[in-house]
């Protein structure tokens, strides 16, 4: 029998199956994950996928000819935005003003900065499209997994902030943030106490 639950991809010791709501998202997300990110066992972007209904997880590096995002991308009665904070980033904010009737849709980069970075560099396909960044938010929750880059954002998080800003309605997303918190708090039992010290 396997350590890991099928479904979550968590241990069975702190599977979070029970804790996960799914939630009817308007306005879809497509989640590109480095395959470093993928068996991970503190990656938070499985969560994010197996709640929202509608979300599509692809895994690579250049994602410049890849069929199913370009399908994705190719559909006209979307326009995706790919949450990235490079210099001409615009807030989702006003990108929402642009546009109030089109259905928006989200990517989001699974990795860490340089991971996301190298993925952002190499898939030309994300590069013409919008660039969003999200408003100022509270600090991270993520105490397993910290990030040297002042106001990172786990990608369940980033995916929260952004859907909720996205639709003004942050009450409906925060049941992601809930099942987040489990996560961590079912981690952080099994961490020996001094690295609980050190987070």
């Amino acid at each position: 029998m396997s350590r890991y639950c099928s479904y979550c991809h968590k241990a069975h010791a702190i599977c979070i199956c029970d804790a996960i709501t799914k939630i009817d998202n308007p306005n879809p997300v497509i989640l590109l994950q480095h395959p470093d990110e993928v068996s991970h066992p503190k990656n938070s972007a499985c969560l994010l996928s197996l709640s929202l209904q509608h979300c599509v997880t692809l895994v690579g590096e250049d994602f410049s000819q890849h069929p199913q995002l370009n399908a994705l991308l190719a559909d006209p009665d979307i326009t995706y935005a790919v949450l990235y904070p490079g210099e001409n980033a615009m807030a989702l904010s006003e990108m929402t003003a642009r546009d109030a009737n089109a259905k928006q849709g989200i990517i989001l980069l699974d990795g860490t900065w340089k991971k996301a970075y190298k993925i952002y560099q190499l898939s030309t396909n994300l590069q013409v499209l919008p660039s969003i960044s999200i408003d100022a938010c509270a600090p991270s929750h993520y105490q397993i997994r910290k990030s040297r880059k002042p106001g990172a954002l786990s990608t369940l998080e980033a995916g929260y902030m952004a859907l909720s800003q996205l639709e003004g309605n942050a009450k409906r997303y925060q049941p992601l943030l809930d099942s987040f918190d489990t996560m961590i708090a079912r981690q952080l039992a099994f961490l020996p106490d001094a690295r609980k010290r050190c987070d």
